[in-house]
């Protein structure tokens, strides 16, 4: 029996299994319904079927998790046992009690007959349940096994295989050191042969070195002694342009203080002429706003000096500030 057929048998049981759950939980709903009417007071009623519905909520979670544990190989304990039968039990009070009040005999064996039929259903279908269980992990075990064996059969063939091809590898290998042993030893009296015509020819090119090499150093220290010539003379003209360089900087220095003192003059000469009696000219009054500023002069004194307004004095030094300001930016 394969697998395939295994899950069939699986499928068919757990099918038919259900198919009677759910059959004995209808009948088992209809049944019991009017008999717990008939012992419920008139407002309760309408909880009648609630007790049929909780025993077969019981029943569908025994079978449910009997069918699991089942297929897993587990097994439950006693507790699952006494509320498989304990529910079956109840079930089958329920189902006959009506019948059982009134001394109805038929009807006690025809109300019993679902009950027990469900209970037998769980405890066959329990026992199926394992013994298909056992029979597929007798199956896999059987195929476990057959797959080792040829996991084994299939090893030995590949040891063999590699053991072969490890003598072929070592005879070969002795083989080819033989070999080799030959050719180094070739090698060696041919590298021995070219080490001498080697020395002989660096003993050649040492002499023609050693001779090319007093030339050279000839010839380095004839053109050391024309550098050193050349920088003593550049040494000098590089004294004598440092030497004019200075002297057209201290002209230049000289020239500067020069030109600062006859802008001081200039300055103190526009700052010492007072207040005029009539505004100046534009252009003047502008020199003496300049030198106002770069004396530090207040911007009223500024406007005093030139006859012009404050206001237009102010603005002529923030013209000066701004131009001040701007001047690193530029450089």
């Amino acid at each position: 029996m394969n697998r395939v057929q295994i899950r069939s048998s699986e499928r068919a049981l757990s099918v038919g299994t259900w198919l009677i759950v759910g059959g004995a939980m209808l009948y088992s709903v209809l049944t019991v319904t009017p008999l717990m009417a008939a012992h419920t007071p008139a407002e309760w009623r309408w909880t009648a079927p609630i007790l049929p519905l909780v025993v077969d909520a019981a029943v569908v979670i025994v079978v449910r998790l009997d069918s699991v544990l089942a297929r897993l190989g587990g097994h439950g304990g006693a507790w699952p046992v006494a509320l498989r039968w304990m529910t079956g039990t109840m079930t089958l009070a329920l189902n006959i009690g009506v019948s059982a009040l009134a001394g109805d005999l038929v009807g006690v064996a025809v109300h019993s007959v679902a009950p027990l039929l469900l209970i037998v259903t769980a405890e066959a279908g329990l026992a199926y349940r394992r013994a298909l269980t056992a029979a597929v992990l007798a199956v896999e075990a059987r195929k476990r096994a057959e797959q080792d064996a040829r996991e084994r059969a299939a090893a030995e063939r590949e040891e063999n295989r590699l053991r072969a091809a490890r003598e072929q590898r070592e005879h070969e290998a002795a083989v080819a050191r033989e070999q080799r042993e030959h050719e180094e030893r070739l090698a060696r009296e041919e590298a021995d042969r070219q080490d001498r015509i080697r020395r002989e020819e660096a003993e050649r090119e040492k002499a023609a070195e050693r001779a090319e090499r007093e030339a050279r150093e000839r010839r380095e220290h004839e053109r050391e002694q024309a550098e050193a010539e050349r920088e003593r003379l550049e040494r000098q003209a590089s004294q004598q342009r440092e030497l004019e360089a200075q002297q057209r900087a201290e002209l230049e220095r000289r020239e500067q203080v020069r030109e600062q003192e006859r802008i001081e003059r200039e300055r103190a000469a526009l700052l010492a002429a007072g207040p005029p009696d009539e505004k100046l000219k534009e252009h003047h009054a502008r020199q003496v706003v300049q030198a106002a500023f770069a004396a530090g002069l207040a911007v009223r004194v500024a406007a005093e000096l030139t006859g012009w307004s404050v206001g237009w004095a102010s603005a002529r030094y923030q013209e000066h500030r701004d131009a001040i300001a701007a001047a690193p930016a530029v450089g």
